[in-house]
């Protein structure tokens, strides 16, 4: 696990430029580099992960995604039984993007991450990616955004306090404009 990037002062800012991973980097280093992601978990691919073909099923990247995302609200305090209990909560996925770029395989041991983009009151983008371990380059990627809704009747919410400045604090800094 990396510790989260530093505070932006801006809490609604988002990183520019592409992939939306990271910003720009300084002074020559590669922009993957420059912002450590805010959390990582490993993963291995099981005989049950894989398609006929050998490769890491399509869908099952998503189950990978969604286990990163659950472990970094854990991290932060954030379990989605506290939530649900404690202020009537859950997390719902608004949108998903993903870009399948390269296969996994059978017994690969990947680093899945998440690296918060934007936060609103209500709603967060994040984006993943899943790596080969100790490889620089993504297999696939994703742009998530995740919303809170409340329990009883499904309407959206505002996450907690508590919970939006401990996100705030893993908002990578602001591009400076060089």
């Amino acid at each position: 696990m990396t510790a989260p990037a530093a505070a932006s002062p801006n809490p609604d800012a988002t990183v520019a430029g592409a992939p939306p991973a990271a910003a720009p980097a300084r002074s020559g280093a590669s922009a993957a580099a420059s912002v450590p992601p805010a959390f990582s978990i490993a993963v291995r691919v099981y005989y049950e992960d894989t398609d006929a073909g050998g490769i890491v099923y399509y869908a099952n990247w998503l189950r990978y995604f969604e286990r990163a995302r659950t472990d970094w609200l854990r991290a932060l305090g954030a379990a989605h039984t506290r939530i649900a209990d404690e202020a009537g909560l859950v997390f719902v996925v608004r949108e998903i993007a993903v870009d399948y770029r390269r296969p996994a395989r059978l017994d690969d041991l990947l680093q899945v991450e998440v690296r918060l983009l934007e936060a609103r009151r209500a709603s967060w983008t994040l984006w993943q990616c899943a790596r080969l371990d100790g490889q620089p380059d993504p297999l696939v990627t994703a742009t998530v955004r995740i919303a809170a809704i409340r329990r009883d009747d499904g309407r959206a919410a505002g996450f907690p306090r508590w919970l939006s400045e401990r996100v705030a604090a893993a908002l990578p800094p602001s591009p400076v404009p060089e």
